[in-house]
């Protein structure tokens, strides 16, 4: 009798630490149930738990959604953390309710650059925070924060500085905004100012200049000079003249040849009919440009033309007949390759 307690106490231990030792490893072993590195999980903001699962189950994320709501349960896994959570191949479960539970979501790196417009960089931005494109170009154009940052809705543009910028997915559009305008001012230090200064210009101002700069070379050795082109063509009261305006008072992405036609274009960013500079910037100006127009070459150059070679750099000279010269080697270079617009 004592021999069949023994041996069923004994059976019992032995089933009992088998199903405490599944149990364990189904808790704190790999848990995951898709086949790549890592998973993102997206959990918006007001989700409910079952939502929660919905998203764990939709992209196979775990693979066992009853586990996971048995383990969530037991750890009291309530409140509802919204955020973007990487989930890598292996996690256990007890480690993602932990993740989940305690809100440590992971960043995202928000890019942007090549920008054209407030539209197309609002749409930029939406890819990587919940908000979308609407909300966000919203936020930009609200007047109250135009004119709490000091611009107006022809340079608010200017506040985004083309970079990578880490932030959270849950992070709203007045956070962004926010989060733009410490890094402008960042940029903008004591140094940059008293450059801005000493050219007479305001950061706006100089912003607009940098982003024609940009428009008319990808080349950052041509464009020190070709800043001091227009800053020269600034100081004697001479039109900029400057075919990218043009392009942008059109409302065209591109254009590879300006006609003289083009130049009748009724618009304030036409810089042919309208001297100074046009209201603001004609896209998203690089920091590389901006400096290039705070650092601007010495020279009396008041002319520049692409070379002829179609290499992306520029003939530059001081005499009008000399440019006259260089314009037309290229638009014979054009007409050779049939570019014709």
């Amino acid at each position: 009798m004592k021999k069949a307690f023994l041996t069923l106490g004994l059976l019992i231990l032995v089933v009992g630490g088998y199903y405490a030792w599944r149990t364990w490893k189904k808790v704190y072993g790999p848990a995951t149930g898709f086949a790549g590195k890592e998973q993102e999980l997206l959990i918006p903001t007001g989700a409910e738990m079952v939502q929660v699962q919905d998203s764990l189950q939709a992209g196979n994320i775990v693979s066992d959604i009853r586990l996971f709501r048995w383990v969530a349960t037991r750890k009291k896994y309530e409140r509802i953390r919204p955020g973007r959570y990487v989930v890598p191949k292996g996690m256990s479960m007890n480690d993602l309710v932990n993740k989940l539970r305690s809100g440590d979501q992971d960043p995202v790196r928000i890019t942007f650059n090549n920008i054209r417009n407030l539209p197309q960089l609002a749409g930029q931005m939406a890819k990587y925070i919940q908000s979308d494109s609407l909300e966000v170009l919203t936020a930009i154009m609200d007047p109250a924060t135009i004119r709490k940052l000091g611009f107006n809705q022809a340079t608010i543009i200017s506040l985004f500085l083309p970079n990578t910028y880490e932030v959270w997915w849950t992070t709203t559009p007045d956070q962004l905004i926010d989060r733009m305008a410490k890094e402008y001012k960042q940029f903008w230090n004591d140094e940059r100012r008293a450059k801005a200064d000493a050219l007479g210009l305001t950061q706006s101002e100089v912003s607009t200049l940098a982003s024609i700069v940009q428009a008319e070379t990808g080349k950052t050795s041509d464009a020190p000079k070709i800043a001091s082109v227009y800053l020269n063509r600034l100081r004697i009261g001479m039109p900029l003249q400057a075919d990218p305006t043009l392009v942008y008072a059109l409302g065209l992405d591109s254009l590879n040849r300006v006609l003289h036609n083009d130049k009748r274009v009724d618009s304030p960013y036409n810089t042919y009919t309208h001297a100074g500079l046009p209201p603001g910037p004609i896209n998203l100006p690089e920091p590389r440009f901006i400096d290039a127009v705070l650092s601007p070459a010495k020279t009396d150059y008041l002319y520049f033309c692409a070379r002829e070679d179609l290499s992306g750099y520029s003939n530059f000279s001081t005499t009008y007949q000399q440019h006259l010269v260089n314009a037309r080697r290229y638009q014979q270079a054009l007409n050779k390759r049939g570019i014709y617009r």
